[in-house]
């Protein structure tokens, strides 16, 4: 018999929106005002620790329903320029297997999740556009699934439930029949368990996550998730960039080889400040998960940092920043020598016309 189970599920959606948002001066979005979020910081951790805090609105409170249940939204905005949509809505089912359908939701009435979500980001953008700098299209979220456990029936201890479930949570989180799946990919899904207490248990695997905690405070494991799944919308967005850029660069150098001062200063200044906006970016997203001072939080991210592969993400990132280096100094240096080039014929010339007028003088 299945255990019946008590919780919510959450939807985690990062819209990249613009290269920087000034939150500073945002005080009311779609006519509620704004509120600075932060982490609870239940447990121990060390004092004057610095804390990210995204300005946080409630848009849709009791307006949209899944399944005849009330969802509650939240949306919070950071200062790198991403909108996170977070849509939750409360379950009862009697076993791991009642949660698979919750990974296609749709609203009662409205159509796909997905879908409302993007809709209420370009509600949020339109309030925002005079603080956008870069503004850019609304276009595809990065989106992650957390199921949060609240009541695992009649065990009090979570990490031992989920010890006993390890088939049916790789497979929820699979969103595969647990019975077709192999024991290696059941141990790879737990390769990422944590507990910081016997009461709690977090398994974090690539398209969605597994919180239990009995005690019912599990927003600051989902806002650091949220964290790492804006990380890797932001990190992916900026590899694809610097993918285009890099692309037309080389083509647009291998056009006008030929004819060296073809690359204007105008030309190597955009570049310049390209390289230098793509690795401002990348630092602050970075930047955004410096502020783990409770330690369980902290490995909750890096083993969502693992599963992401953020750390390859940046690495991509590094490289190609490392090609447009290479790439500015080499056009760099051939727009020089064309100078160079040019001075030189320019000394020669006025030589040889001196020459012609000191002869013609003297005749």
């Amino acid at each position: 018999m299945e255990t019946p189970l008590q919780g919510e599920v959450f939807y985690l959606y990062a819209f990249d929106v613009a290269d920087e948002i000034r939150t500073d001066k945002a005080e009311k979005i779609l006519a509620k005002k704004t509120v600075p979020f932060g982490p609870s910081n239940e447990r121990l951790v060390p004092k004057a620790i610095p804390f990210y805090r995204p300005l946080s609105i409630d848009p849709m409170r009791g307006s949209w329903r899944i399944g005849g249940q009330q969802v509650q939204s939240l949306v919070r905005i950071y200062d790198v320029g991403v909108v996170s949509v977070l849509i939750s809505v409360p379950f009862e089912v009697g076993g791991l297997g009642g949660l698979m359908p919750f990974h296609r939701p749709a609203l009662d009435g409205k159509g796909p999740l997905d879908q409302a979500a993007h809709e209420l980001c370009r509600n949020v953008v339109q309030h925002l556009r005079e603080y956008l700098v870069g503004a850019s299209e609304v276009d595809i979220p990065e989106a992650y699934t957390v199921f949060v456990l609240r009541r695992i029936g009649q065990s009090a201890n979570a990490e031992q439930w989920a010890e006993g479930q390890r088939r049916e949570i790789a497979g929820l989180l699979a969103e595969t029949d647990p019975a077709a799946l192999s024991q290696q990919q059941i141990d790879e899904t737990f390769r990422h368990k944590l507990s910081f207490e016997f009461d709690d248990v977090a398994i974090v695997d690539w398209d969605a996550a597994l919180l239990a905690d009995l005690s019912g405070e599990i927003e600051d494991e989902v806002h650091v998730l949220e964290l790492a799944n804006l990380q890797l919308e932001e990190l992916v967005l900026m590899d694809k960039r610097l993918d285009v850029y890099l692309n037309r660069a080389y083509d647009e150098l291998e056009r006008s080889r030929p004819r060296l001062w073809s690359w204007k200063r105008s030309e190597l200044e955009k570049l310049r400040r390209f390289r230098t906006d793509v690795a401002k970016i990348t630092d602050e997203v970075s930047n955004i998960s410096k502020f783990f001072g409770d330690w369980y939080l902290a490995r909750i991210y890096l083993a969502a940092r693992d599963r992401f592969h953020l750390a390859t993400w940046r690495e991509s990132i590094q490289n190609r920043l490392l090609h447009l280096d290479n790439l500015y100094e080499t056009l760099h240096g051939e727009a020089n020598e064309a100078r160079m080039l040019f001075l030189e014929a320019m000394i020669v010339l006025l030589f040889i016309v001196d020459l012609i007028a000191v002869f013609w003088f003297k005749h």
